[in-house]
């Protein structure tokens, strides 16, 4: 089976639990409201040819980028989110990425996949689960 490409540009449409998964990211009261009320948009470029793939989720707040290749595993900065760093890699698991992060949480990671225009995003920690759903802006298409 071939992967699917996940370039594009999405936008958020939905999301459920925010606040509970940075809680248990240690992420303070106040800046966890405003995480909440943000609508990020995430642009994906993916060569499936090489398995390089750079997402950059763009906010009103910050912007974080994440570029890396499938399979292999890197040192993520993750400053912009919790000033935490850790061992990352992203992996296909039938066509979903499954992104597993090894560090000071336990259970960290996100798993990615597409149901036609729309892009979902589950991100685990420590037992915590939260969803976003994004839509693949129409140009994309």
């Amino acid at each position: 089976m071939s992967q699917p490409n996940y370039s594009g540009t999405f936008h958020l449409a939905e999301q459920d639990n925010m606040d509970s998964y940075l809680a248990a990211l240690d992420i303070n009261f106040a800046l966890r409201k405003i995480v909440c009320l943000l609508k990020p948009t995430k642009e994906i470029s993916h060569d499936p040819a090489t398995g390089t793939m750079k997402i950059r989720t763009v906010t009103t707040l910050k912007n974080f980028n994440m570029d890396f290749t499938i399979g292999k595993e890197f040192t993520e900065d993750l400053g912009p989110v919790d000033g935490r760093t850790c061992q990352t890699t992203v992996s296909w698991e039938g066509d979903k990425l499954v992104c597993v992060q090894r560090g000071e949480k336990d259970g960290r990671g996100w798993t990615h996949w597409l149901e036609g225009d729309k892009l979902h995003l589950e991100m685990r920690v420590q037992g915590v689960v939260a969803k976003q759903v994004f839509k693949r802006k129409i140009e994309d298409m």
